[in-house]
């Protein structure tokens, strides 16, 4: 008895121990993932709406699925909007720009999880096809073409860019 009770209570007083080293590990960590992550959403929102010196988060309420965050930038110079999308491979997260004149400034990814090579080349930056939608309005995205291949992807990210001009217009009725 005594063979099995001394391995039993090592393992638990190890088990004990690494799980206080971590919890203690993340406590520290925590503060500073999320200053990074927030310092990166600052930096893409300067990307993708080039004109706005800083920027309001507003409260409104009923957005689109998929909206999660609304932007307003200073002056005039017009909204960002994060959104979340499902795509092929799990959630797609967008950043997008839009100027006070109703068109898109910029769009960016901000994470995905879409299988690297296909649908990949809809949602990497590199790829350039975030490029196919600068300059459109809520009249004209519907019209960007799809990647071959990757229909799921780029369906998912017009989807996205069209949540986007809801939450707009819901924001431009709000003012």
């Amino acid at each position: 008895m005594k063979d099995i009770i001394k391995p039993i209570a090592v393992l638990g007083a190890i088990c004990l121990i690494v799980t206080a080293l971590l919890a203690y590990v993340n406590s520290v960590t925590q503060p500073i993932i999320k200053a990074a992550e927030e310092e990166a959403a600052a930096q893409a929102r300067a990307e993708v709406l080039k004109e706005a010196e800083s920027f309001e988060l507003m409260d409104i309420k009923n957005l689109p699925e998929g909206i999660t965050e609304v932007y307003k930038g200073s002056g005039d110079s017009g909204y960002v909007f994060m959104m979340t999308q499902k795509g092929y491979g799990g959630d797609i997260k967008l950043i997008c720009g839009i100027k006070n004149d109703g068109t898109i400034e910029a769009v960016k990814t901000l994470s995905h999880s879409e299988t690297s090579g296909i649908g990949s080349r809809v949602v990497d930056n590199g790829a350039g096809y975030h490029e196919k939608y600068v300059g459109k309005t809520a009249d004209d995205y519907q019209g960007v073409d799809a990647i071959t291949g990757a229909t799921i992807s780029s369906t998912a990210y017009k989807k996205a860019v069209g949540s986007a001009f809801e939450a707009y217009k819901i924001v431009k009725g709000a003012e």
